[in-house]
């Protein structure tokens, strides 16, 4: 059975592009598009996806907030966020909101596959270059506040599931 994927994006470029992407792995069929963070919430209802694959900035209601609802409603549904942000703030406020993985727009195809894969298993996904920059900012002596104390439960449940690979 394919995994079921919905887009999230206020870019239909984005959109039309990431759906021809995912065409070509047969285990993956695109089930819905929306543009708005309300849009994402109603055709998750509607279509009941396995992976919701989420923009973080878009007008009416952004990605973070639609990721909250979607989870509150449907907690198997795992949402990857997809964005142009590579700020390690960013990502921490996407696992707290319930996202499973996180991802920059740069993304190759090939990733983007995998990371489906992952979190549809229940795994979780993070951009190794997102990833560095969390971990950087927890190392002793870095400038930034130690961010290992902010993080939460699921934060720690992540990157301990990354570091095992």
């Amino acid at each position: 059975m394919p995994i079921r994927v919905l887009l999230v994006d206020d870019h239909e470029l984005v959109r039309q592009g990431v759906a021809s992407m995912l065409a070509k792995a047969e285990d993956l069929t695109v089930v819905g598009e929306a543009k708005t963070g309300r849009e994402a919430i109603e055709t998750a209802r509607k279509e009941l996806p396995d992976v919701v694959l989420m923009d973080v900035r878009m007008p009416d209601m952004d990605g973070l907030e639609a990721t909250r609802r979607i989870k509150e409603e449907r907690s198997r549904t795992a949402v990857i966020m997809v964005t142009m942000h590579d700020n390690p703030a960013y990502l921490r406020e996407a696992v707290r909101a319930g996202a499973a993985g996180y991802l920059l727009k740069d993304v190759s195809k090939d990733d983007l596959v995998d990371a489906i894969r992952q979190v549809a298993t229940g795994g979780a996904f993070i951009e190794s270059q997102m990833l560095k920059g969390m971990l950087s900012e927890m190392k002793p002596g870095a400038a930034a506040p130690s961010a290992a104390r902010n993080l939460t439960k699921r934060e720690r449940e992540i990157l301990a599931l990354v570091a095992e690979g």
